[in-house]
């Protein structure tokens, strides 16, 4: 049964958010599981940690997952070289001698030791190797972690919101995905991209929101497109838009597109776009 008394999430200043994704946010923190979130890039995956972390007002601390990086690396590191240093020169205040001086928290350590809860973003899973995968969750379902330097147990004071990227570039293991909520975040329809665009551009005229939104998604749909134009794109075109003081929203209704450079950020997709007839 969910307790009624958690805090619960229905969405922050600038992010727009749909009932389904609501209800899975504070469901997930109710049954304190991580929640899994798939989609392409920009549609919000990581923002969403954002504004659950200023809705709740909860400090975020986000892990930025590497191809190379070890789960220990997120718990805590050894700082070896430090203390060699501090021996060897002998200017340093602390004790050399005391191991636990130098060591130093990693992400999902420092989630565990704060003094109140807080949301832990650990962005592109699929990016780590399937043991890093299982052997963080163990970690997360335990919530502890052994330091064996020092032989300690770090045990988390306040279990955090945890919140899981993936691009979906590589699959994830079926534990893995067994131990998680999820949800897919599709990419905004144009109605749902209007709401967004109002969220961060109030005043805009109708007119170029209108011709804005259909001149980006005409883009998206250019077949063989490497990396598509996603929301952060077309917010940043629009506000260059907005500062071209001699732009006039008729000029995305035929004849080439400016900025162009905004919305694509490799060559190739770059000359397709620009080559379009239709554009």
């Amino acid at each position: 049964m969910i307790e009624t008394h958690l805090p619960r999430f229905s969405g922050a200043s600038h992010y727009v958010l749909d009932d389904e994704l609501a209800k899975i946010v504070n469901v997930s923190m109710a049954l304190e599981m991580p929640l899994l979130l798939k989609g392409e890039p920009g549609t919000g995956k990581t923002m969403l940690a954002h504004s659950i972390a200023e809705s709740l007002d909860m400090p975020l601390l986000v892990l930025n997952v590497k191809s190379s990086m070890k789960l220990v690396e997120a718990l805590y590191q050894y700082d070896t070289l430090t203390r060699l240093n501090d021996s060897r020169f002998g200017d340093s205040s602390r004790d050399v001698s005391n191991i636990a001086e130098y060591i130093r928290m990693g992400k999902i350590g420092q989630a565990f030791v704060a003094d109140e809860r807080v949301v832990l973003l650990i962005d592109e899973i699929d990016k780590a190797d399937t043991d890093f995968q299982d052997d963080m969750l163990d970690v997360l379902d335990q919530m502890e972690f052994d330091i064996l330097e020092i032989d300690s147990t770090v045990k988390a004071r306040h279990r955090p919101v945890v919140i899981i990227t993936s691009n979906a570039k590589k699959d994830l293991s079926d534990p893995f995905l067994g131990r998680c909520n999820f949800h897919h975040i599709a990419f905004p329809e144009p109605e749902m991209m209007r709401r967004i665009i109002a969220v961060h551009f109030p005043d805009l005229s109708d007119d170029l929101a209108h011709a804005a939104i259909n001149a980006f998604y005409r883009l998206r749909n250019i077949e063989g497109t490497e990396k598509k134009p996603a929301t952060r794109e077309l917010l940043n075109w629009i506000r260059a838009l907005k500062a071209d003081s001699d732009f006039r929203a008729e000029a995305l209704s035929g004849g080439p597109l400016p900025y162009l450079g905004i919305l694509f950020k490799k060559s190739s997709d770059l000359e397709r776009a620009a080559t379009q007839d239709k554009i």
